[in-house]
C-alpha cells in the first residue's frame, strides 16, 4: 500500500471505492453517493474521536478542529455539546441528507486539486453540463480497491475497514451488494445496521427509493436533497 493511499479519509476511499476509473461515472446512484461522503464524514470523525453516535443523533464530544481542513468544516456544522435543544447533537440521517451535495463536491475538488481525479465536463443533449471524474496519474484506487477485497475477505477485522464496507453497501455498490456468496452479502448488510453513519445514510437511500415508487415528496434520485425530518 502505498502512502497516498494509506493517507486517504473515509471519505475519498468511498469515493475511490465507488467511482469507475475509466468513465468516471458513480456506480451507484449518484445521490446515494452524496449520502455516502457525507455519512463517511461522520464515521471519519468518529475514527478521530471527535462525534458520537446516539441513538440516530451525532453528538459532539470533542470540539476542538481536527488537522484535516474538510473534516473540520463539517465538525463546525454540528451543534457544540450543550446547544442540541431538549435531544442532544442532530439527527444523523437528516445532517447526511442537507450536506451530501456539499460534501461529495468538496471531497471531489480536493482529490482533483490533488491529481488522484480528473474532471471532465460534458453537456446533456449539448446543453446542460455535468461533469466525471476518472482516474488521475496520481490516483490510488487500485489499492484502495484491494484493500477492501482484503478486508472483506478477513471478515472485516479493523474498524475502518468495517465502517468503509458499511458505507459501501448503503450507498448500494453493486459489487457489495450482489458480490460474494450470499453468506457475505448478509453479513455485509448487517454491517448497515450496526454502524450508525451507515444507516442515517440508508436510511435516506430508502426515503429515496420510497419517494419515486410513490411519486411523492422526500427526495429524488439523482436531484437536490431536502432536508427531512425524523
Amino acid at each position: 500500500m502505498n502512502d497516498s493511499a494509506a493517507a486517504l479519509t473515509l471519505p475519498e476511499e468511498l469515493l475511490l471505492l465507488a467511482l469507475d476509473p475509466v468513465r468516471g461515472k458513480p456506480y451507484c446512484r449518484g445521490r446515494y453517493l452524496e449520502y455516502g461522503v457525507a455519512g463517511a464524514a461522520l464515521a471519519e470523525l468518529e475514527l478521530q474521536g471527535r462525534i458520537a453516535g446516539e441513538r440516530g443523533r451525532v453528538v459532539v464530544v470533542n470540539p476542538l478542529d481536527p488537522p484535516d481542513p474538510l473534516l473540520a468544516v463539517f465538525l463546525r456544522s454540528l451543534p457544540a455539546p450543550g446547544k442540541g435543544g431538549l435531544l442532544p447533537g442532530t439527527s444523523a440521517r437528516r445532517w447526511v441528507r442537507q450536506a451530501g451535495r456539499q460534501a461529495e463536491g468538496l471531497y471531489l475538488d480536493a482529490l482533483v486539486e490533488r491529481g488522484v481525479l480528473r474532471r471532465e465536463t460534458r453537456r446533456f443533449l449539448g446543453l446542460l453540463p455535468y461533469h466525471r471524474h476518472p482516474a488521475g496519474p496520481a490516483s490510488p484506487a487500485g489499492q484502495v480497491r484491494q484493500r477492501h477485497e482484503e478486508s472483506r475477505a478477513a471478515g472485516h477485522p479493523d474498524p475502518r475497514g468495517r465502517l468503509l464496507a458499511a458505507l459501501a453497501a448503503a450507498v448500494e455498490l453493486p459489487a457489495v451488494v450482489r458480490g460474494g456468496d450470499r453468506r457475505t452479502r448478509a453479513a455485509t448488510r448487517a454491517l448497515v445496521r450496526e454502524e450508525w453513519a451507515a444507516q442515517a445514510v440508508h436510511r435516506n437511500v430508502r426515503q429515496d427509493k420510497a419517494a419515486r415508487a410513490g411519486g411523492g415528496g422526500g427526495g429524488s434520485g439523482d436531484g437536490g436533497g431536502g432536508g427531512g425530518g425524523d
